[in-house]
């Protein structure tokens, strides 16, 4: 069975987004670059809701040809969660609108690599509920806003976690890699 770890970024706060939605304060340099290419090389599956999707077909398919990042993230099938998007347009993309729970399972149950689930905070949530994501990769950057949106801001329940690894950067990023505890969920 495939893995599915969920990839986020937040700030020392917590926060994945400020007040305003603004997106403009991570922390991205040479070294972070490098570990998301590899990171990517273990991956053949991109998973995301709508909103981060729509963010990311705007953006990749313009940055250059030559970026590794950017070949990978265009190149790999793409499959996007939503219930109001009509069509999902980026190369290689794929739409799930109905039976999420039971097209995750069986795209997990195929034969490959990892998939990653970038962003898309309200569908990691429910993914975690779901017990479907098996790793969870908070890169925490070294930046407060004060206030903004929280990774779990749209859940109720007690999720539990077990650190599987940190990884430090000389960016100062942290990388805290969790397993959640499904038993527990």
């Amino acid at each position: 069975m495939r893995t599915i770890y969920a990839f986020e970024l937040i700030t020392l706060d917590g926060f994945y987004t400020g007040p305003n939605d603004e997106f403009d304060w991570p922390n991205v340099d040479a070294e972070f670059n490098d570990w998301s290419v590899e990171q990517l090389d273990n991956t053949d599956t991109l998973l995301f809701g709508r909103t981060t999707y729509l963010g990311m077909a705007a953006y990749w398919p313009t940055a250059p040809a030559d970026d590794p990042t950017a070949q990978r993230m265009n190149s790999y099938p793409k499959v996007v969660v939503s219930r109001t998007l009509d069509e999902a347009e980026w190369n290689n993309s794929r739409l799930i609108k109905d039976n999420v729970a039971e097209e995750i399972a069986a795209l997990k149950n195929r034969p490959g690599k990892d998939i990653a689930l970038f962003g898309s905070f309200d569908l990691t949530v429910n993914l975690l509920e779901l017990g479907l994501v098996d790793e969870l990769r908070i890169l925490v950057n070294p930046i407060v806003l004060g206030a903004g949106k929280s990774l779990f801001n749209t859940t109720d329940k007690r999720l539990d976690f077990t650190l599987k690894a940190t990884r430090s950067f000389a960016s100062g990023n942290v990388l805290l890699t969790y397993t959640p505890n499904t038993s527990r969920v």
